[in-house]
C-alpha cells in the first residue's frame, strides 16, 4: 500500500486565507497527508484552529515551532513534502520565493524543499499588485525554475476593484495538486 502523498500547505496573508481551510479539507478528504504552514500575516486573518482540525496534524506558525524529535519541523516538512502548494500566495511571498528569502516557517520550507517536490502557487492580491513589472517578473523567474502557478481569476476583489487577483477556485486549485501528484 502507497502512503498517503504529503502536501505543505502554505497560508500568507491576504483576505482569501479563510479559503485556504477549505482547500486543506478537500486534500485531506481526497486522502493527502496535508500539513499546514501559516505565516504571521496569515495569523490577521484567521487562526490555527480550522487548520488543525481539518488536516488532524498541528500547525507551523513559527520558524521555530517544535512539534516533535531532534530536526526542526520547517526542514522535516521540506525533506517529507511532496508538494508544496501555497495558497493563497502573495505578492510578498512570491517575491521572498523568487530572491530566495528565507525568514519564516513557509519562505524556509521552499529554499530547502526536497529536490523532487513540486510547488504549486495560487496567488490572490490587489489587480495592480498582480500586474506590477516586480510581481510578473517574479513570477517569470520562478516559472523558469519549474515553479507552477494556478490562477489568479477576474472578478470582484476585496479591495472593490473589479479584475484580475481573485484566488482560484479551490476545488480547482486541489484538482491541479492531486494531478502534480499523479
Amino acid at each position: 500500500m502507497n502512503s498517503p502523498k504529503r502536501i505543505v500547505l502554505g497560508v500568507t496573508g491576504s483576505i482569501a486565507a479563510h479559503r485556504a481551510a477549505d482547500l486543506a479539507s478537500l486534500l485531506t478528504k481526497q486522502g493527502c497527508d496535508v500539513r499546514v504552514v501559516m505565516t504571521a500575516d496569515a495569523l490577521r486573518f484567521i487562526t490555527p484552529l480550522p487548520f488543525k482540525t481539518l488536516s488532524r496534524h498541528p500547525v507551523i506558525t513559527d520558524l521555530y515551532d517544535e512539534e516533535e524529535g531532534w530536526k526542526p519541523s520547517h526542514l522535516r516538512l521540506a525533506d517529507e513534502a511532496d508538494l508544496l502548494l501555497v495558497a493563497p500566495a502573495t505578492a510578498h511571498t512570491i517575491a521572498k520565493l523568487a530572491l530566495g528569502l528565507a525568514d519564516d516557517a513557509l519562505s524556509c520550507v521552499a529554499l530547502a524543499l526536497n529536490p523532487k517536490a513540486k510547488m504549486l502557487l495560487a496567488p490572490a492580491m490587489n489587480g495592480k499588485m498582480w500586474q506590477h513589472a516586480a510581481t510578473q517578473q517574479n513570477v517569470a523567474l520562478l516559472k523558469a525554475r519549474r515553479v507552477e502557478f494556478i490562477g489568479p481569476e477576474e472578478g470582484m476583489l476585496a479591495c472593490g476593484y473589479e479584475g484580475i487577483g481573485r484566488l482560484w477556485p479551490v476545488e480547482k486549485i486541489s484538482a491541479r495538486a492531486l494531478e502534480l501528484l499523479s
